[in-house]
């Protein structure tokens, strides 16, 4: 479930600060925090 190789993401959504923000992948919405989101790595 969720972030895996070769799956598409789309920010959706970003609160004025930037913290959370929500993206959409596998057809649900997720909600992430900067630190969560920047250890995403993006091939």
């Amino acid at each position: 479930m969720g972030f895996t190789k070769g799956v598409n993401i789309e920010v959706v959504k970003m609160a004025p600060m930037g913290d959370p923000m929500e993206v959409t992948l596998r057809g649900y919405n997720l909600c992430l925090r900067k630190a969560e989101a920047r250890v995403i790595e993006l091939q």
